[in-house]
C-alpha cells in the first residue's frame, strides 16, 4: 500500500524525489490544487471517500497513509 500511495503521490506532484518523509513543507509543488488531485486520486484508487476534515489533515505522507488506513 505504501508504495502505490508514493506512487501517486510522485506523479501528482511531478517529482521522483517523493518517500515516506515527504511532507508539505518540504516538497514544493505541494499546493492546495494539487492536495485536491491527491486526495482525488487515492479515492479512485482505494475506492474510499475523506471527509473535509481529514483532508485537511493530509500534510505529510504519514498522515496521508494513517487515514487511508482507517477507510481500509
Amino acid at each position: 500500500m505504501e508504495e502505490r500511495i508514493l506512487d501517486i503521490m510522485r506523479n501528482v506532484f511531478e517529482d521522483a524525489s517523493v518517500n515516506v518523509a515527504s511532507n508539505q513543507n518540504n516538497c514544493p509543488n505541494w499546493d492546495s490544487l494539487r492536495q485536491l488531485t491527491l486526495v482525488s486520486e487515492l479515492e479512485d484508487e482505494f475506492d474510499v471517500e475523506f471527509e473535509p476534515e481529514e483532508i485537511a489533515q493530509m500534510r505529510s505522507f504519514t498522515q496521508v497513509r494513517e487515514i487511508l488506513m482507517t477507510k481500509l
